[in-house]
């Protein structure tokens, strides 16, 4: 991420970039900055120069502890940021559109307590990684959508086939009845015309 890109997240997140106020401090991000060495090899940091060219940090701690790595700061560079090395902890002048990592600090409770978040490319693998979970999951729900649907018009079809049938065979068993009824009228018809002619005679 560039500087201004850092200075943003870093808000977002109740923090700034952070500070260093003395060796052990600055002992102590390097450490922590090692294990990100295959992400990025520095990280934004909060200091920045003011339109008097004055360094300060983002956060208004005293400037009274600098790290400078051999020839840094350069007074021609006004419009540079400032990264701290993960490899040896010295600060250096980059222009601010680098990418590079960043560390924010965000102050606790307590005024002797801060905490220190590292942010490297890892937050766009992040970013990339959920964006391949959603479109994971989308997959997954179409699919479901599909076999739920496919599920829903074959029982649908065997529904629809069941009852065919079945109209069929009420159909096949009305026509037996009406051709067993018929036949038995057909009989009581002639039975009564016999007794009717039995009666005449």
């Amino acid at each position: 991420m560039n500087w201004a890109q850092s200075v943003t997240l870093c808000i977002q997140s109740g923090g700034m970039l952070t500070s260093v106020e003395d060796l052990a401090e600055s002992n102590f991000l390097v450490e922590h900055a090692d294990l990100y060495t295959s992400k990025t090899s520095g990280f934004w940091i909060g200091i920045y120069r003011n339109v008097n060219g004055q360094l300060l940090w983002q956060d208004n701690s005293a400037l009274d502890f600098v790290n400078w790595g051999e020839g840094q700061p350069s007074e021609d560079q006004l419009d540079y940021c400032v990264e701290l090395s993960a490899f040896t902890g010295y600060w250096s002048i980059l222009p601010c559109s680098s990418q590079k990592g960043f560390i924010c600090k965000k102050p606790k409770t307590h005024s002797l307590l801060f905490a220190l978040y590292f942010f490297t490319d890892a937050i766009k693998d992040k970013v990339h990684g959920h964006m391949n979970m959603w479109i994971l999951i989308t997959l997954v729900l179409i699919i479901l959508l599909g076999m739920g649907f496919m599920i829903y018009f074959l029982f649908k079809i065997k529904t629809q086939c069941e009852t065919e049938k079945e109209t069929k065979w009420h159909h096949t068993l009305l026509q037996h009845s009406h051709v067993l009824t018929g036949k038995d009228d057909e009989n009581a018809s002639t039975r009564d015309k016999e007794k009717t002619e039995h009666s005449i005679v």
